[in-house]
């Protein structure tokens, strides 16, 4: 299990809201669950798309990667208090 900071949102970045939601349904198959996220827009991203997951991220983005998704970043930021 995975010693994280409850307090924390991981967000795994995706590069298009088709990607967010198929990456969505894949992890839900797994048993993890995900939920989208529209992020601001950057030079790095674009339009890009974030899965929020609350719990697995690690197992979640390694799921992602070997089913051939492109996981641009993953970000840390606080969650709502």
């Amino acid at each position: 299990m995975e010693n994280r900071n409850r307090s924390e949102k991981t967000l795994l970045v995706v590069s298009s809201v088709t990607y967010a939601m198929r990456g969505r349904e894949l992890l839900f198959r797994k048993g993890i669950r995900s939920y989208i996220e529209r992020l601001p827009r950057t030079k790095e991203t674009g339009c890009g798309y974030g899965l929020y997951v609350p719990d697995g991220p690690d197992a979640a983005e390694r799921i992602l990667k070997e089913a051939g998704f492109r996981v641009y970043q993953r970000r840390e930021r606080g969650g709502a208090a």
